[in-house]
């Protein structure tokens, strides 16, 4: 397949391109690729990469999903199982209000004590103390999880918590949407009909979401292309996609611990042809978390446009063993030496202010120096 008609037609990539051109393209003629269709979609600031200032909240690591790839839950009585109270959470996030923050991510595990006015009143209390602050958070299997628990529909229950104070949902849960895959490393998590259906109803009460895929789970290539597509394929129907982040999955810690990890290759190869199949999505992100800044920084030369958020308290990736830590002098340094310039977002990827060798320690704040 030539990559070159594809791009001068303005044709789609097919699922069946995608896995030729992963087999068949170098990395070279792969990069050039996604490059022009990256320079293409942000044809406004294509100079630019993005990130935003935020923070992880996990509220509970009680969970009866019990994914094999999960090195981080916990039982209800096991040890180190906990649930936070709403003043610890508070106090959490005044730390990233402190330092300038937009951001908040509330996720945790599907702990069948939690209901429906739990989040409520959680989420009332973060939007009286700190309105200014987006909430971006719950996944499609928590908003399940809560419509189960509470007996009450995914519709009520997005309604519901949009009342309260939530802005937008992550990505989270949805791996390979594949059910053969789903079946072997998460058999008690939601299906792929499920988390998409829960997404068409997120972006039908016009609340934004993002895209997460984490790969090298025994999935086929084929299989990693169908995922994808099918998140293409809902955002044709809604247009609620703001992002999509792939994420190779870490099998330290973890019940599939002896599937061989993905390399630096098989992620930029992943995230140049997400940049190319997504001609509907503007914006991807190169997973420093658990790549490590050297890659991301080369993902920037391969489609993506976004470094995500600082992950102020990301725990669920640790529990892997995999710890990478950025800060905002980091990233300064990392589009600068790529050739790029640095902007902070919010969550709507509206890009609020450059970050340039003058001011780039505004906050005065050493978590993002």
């Amino acid at each position: 397949m030539n990559v070159n008609v594809n791009l001068k037609m303005n044709n789609r990539f097919s699922v069946s391109e995608c896995v030729k051109l992963y087999k068949t393209a170098d990395l070279y003629q792969l990069a050039r690729a996604a490059d022009y269709i990256r320079k293409k979609v942000h044809k406004d600031a294509p100079d630019t990469v993005a990130f935003v200032l935020d923070r992880n909240v996990t509220y509970t690591n009680i969970c009866d999903c019990k994914c094999k790839f999960c090195a981080f839950f916990r039982l209800k009585k096991s040890p180190g199982s906990f649930v936070l109270t709403t003043d610890e959470i508070l106090e959490k996030i005044e730390g990233l209000a402190k330092i300038g923050g937009s951001q908040i991510m509330l996720q945790g595990g599907l702990n069948p004590q939690l209901k429906l006015d739990f989040y409520i009143d959680l989420l009332k209390a973060v939007k009286c103390r700190f309105p200014s602050i987006t909430l971006h958070s719950f996944s499609p299997p928590e908003i399940d999880h809560i419509s189960r628990v509470s007996n009450k529909s995914v519709d009520y229950v997005l309604k519901t918590l949009q009342q309260a104070g939530l802005d937008s949902l992550p990505g989270g849960g949805g791996e390979i949407l594949v059910d053969r895959v789903r079946g072997k490393v998460s058999p008690n998590k939601i299906g792929s009909r499920r988390w998409l259906q829960i997404m068409r109803a997120a972006h039908k009460i016009g609340m934004k979401s993002t895209a997460t895929m984490v790969f090298g789970m025994g999935e086929t290539l084929e299989e990693r292309f169908i995922s994808m597509k099918k998140v293409r394929d809902l955002q044709d129907e809604t247009g609620g996609f703001r992002a999509f982040i792939p994420w190779p999955f870490s099998p330290a810690n973890t019940k599939l611990a002896d599937y061989e990890p993905t390399d630096g290759v098989d992620y930029l190869k992943t995230v140049a042809c997400a940049r190319l199949l997504f001609d509907n999505i503007k914006n991807i992100h190169c997973g420093w978390v658990t790549e490590g800044m050297k890659l991301s920084q080369l993902a920037l030369a391969f489609g993506a446009n976004d470094f995500g958020g600082i992950l102020m308290e990301e725990k669920v990736v640790r529990a892997t063993g995999v710890i990478n830590e950025t800060n905002v002098r980091e990233l300064y340094y990392t589009a600068k030496n790529a050739g790029y310039k640095l902007a902070r977002r919010n969550t709507n990827y509206d890009k609020l202010e450059l970050i340039d060798e003058k001011h780039r320690l505004v906050t005065g704040s050493s978590v993002v120096q």
